[in-house]
């Protein structure tokens, strides 16, 4: 299992301390220190929807100007999304062949099994 992320994201610091708490093995990848690839942005996409990995709600999103942000379309969101890390609802995380993208405990707790 890897989860990718930001490391001082408030959301990620809770998965990570979820994980830990009930012993699930996982391995961190920090986009935005270590990167990310558009390969595996594509793949991320095709398994869950670009719309899925957009977080509209954070402050990366509002900076965007508005002629960014009202023409959004799959191709420019891969694009702001490899140029903008942060802007990417997180974690997401892999497992197996499934992609699993932001945190709630009791979907991971089903999830997980």
């Amino acid at each position: 299992m890897k989860l990718y992320g930001i490391r001082n994201c408030d959301t990620v610091k809770k998965a990570r301390k979820w994980l830990d708490e009930h012993g699930v093995d996982y391995e961190f990848h920090d986009f935005k220190k270590d990167g990310l690839s558009s390969e595996k942005l594509s793949q991320w996409e095709q398994a869950v929807g670009w719309e899925t990995l957009l977080n509209k709600r954070g402050t990366t999103w509002r900076k965007l100007p508005d002629e960014v942000r009202d023409t959004i379309s799959a191709q420019s969101a891969h694009q702001i999304m490899l140029d903008n890390p942060s802007i990417i609802k997180r974690p997401v995380v892999e497992r197996g062949d499934g992609v699993n993208v932001g945190f709630n405990a009791d979907d991971w707790s089903a999830w997980l099994g």
